[in-house]
């Protein structure tokens, strides 16, 4: 199924390579220890007893594949980011590939996780190739979960920098809040799901039994308005606290639109 004619948007490739370091982002900041943890938890539940082997798909420096290797699991790794790929290759099997073509052979994974793919993928028609790549190298009645940003979540994140209320940071956000996509500055080509709009996603490639999670909570932006302040930062207890809002947020759909990220998990029909 490899398809060379697919190609990263250039802006992608530059933001990943050259401008952010995506393998301390999940530990540098309070939010992303909140994001690394609750994806770490929620995905526990539904996964299949070790060994089953992980596709960990767009899985960057391998993050996510260090803990599921520890857990036991027999992870591979795919991402379109040779940097990446290096990083990732000290963890488990990587390479250089793309979600909406992937090289897998037919229902060869327990579970295929796509934890970054959907983000960068705006055109629809792209996100649906990815996610029924997903769906046709997963077994059946295996597990394919996959993350998104939420919608709005830049309206909460610019707020804890104290400059939403200038004309320039508005004019932005309230594009993102109508089109769902982000093509300025600060981060790079990226598309905002709404929860729903998510799990239809994942219904549409054929998965089952479709929830969605809301991975920070609600309270995640107080902990980074915490940390942008003079200070030490938000305290354990204060972490604390976050952690256990987006635990019990969890029953309350209504409070998905609150958090940074949205998980989805699927199974493949048997």
């Amino acid at each position: 199924m490899s398809n060379p004619e697919v190609a990263l948007a250039p802006e992608i490739e530059h933001f990943y390579s050259e401008v952010i370091d995506e393998n301390a982002r999940l530990s540098m900041s309070a939010d992303g220890r909140l994001e690394l943890l609750r994806t770490q938890e929620i995905l526990r539940r539904y996964l299949p007893p070790t060994p089953a082997r992980i596709l960990d798909v767009g899985g960057g420096t391998g993050v996510h594949a260090r803990w599921l290797v520890e857990d036991g699991y027999k992870v591979e790794l795919v991402d379109p980011i040779a940097r990446h790929v290096e990083q990732a290759a000290t963890i488990c099997p990587a390479s250089v590939g793309d979600a909406r073509a992937l090289a897998a052979e037919d229902a060869s994974y327990d579970v295929v996780q796509l934890l970054g793919p959907l983000y960068h993928l705006p055109d629809p028609e792209e996100r649906r190739t990815a996610l029924s790549e997903a769906r046709r190298v997963v077994k059946p009645g295996g597990l394919v979960a996959a993350a998104a940003i939420n919608r709005y979540a830049s309206l909460f994140e610019h707020v804890t920098y104290a400059h939403l209320h200038t004309d320039r940071l508005q004019a932005a956000i309230s594009k993102i809040l109508r089109t769902a996509v982000h093509d300025g500055k600060g981060f790079t080509l990226s598309y905002y799901h709404r929860a729903d709009e998510l799990a239809d996603e994942l219904r549409a490639a054929g998965l089952t039994d479709v929830e969605v999670f809301g991975i920070e909570g609600p309270t995640w932006s107080l902990l980074k308005a915490v940390e942008q302040q003079p200070g030490e930062g938000p305290t354990d207890d204060m972490f604390a606290s976050a952690l256990t809002a987006a635990r019990m947020a969890e029953p309350y759909p209504e409070l998905l639109a609150a958090s940074s990220h949205l998980l989805a998990v699927g199974k493949a029909p048997m």
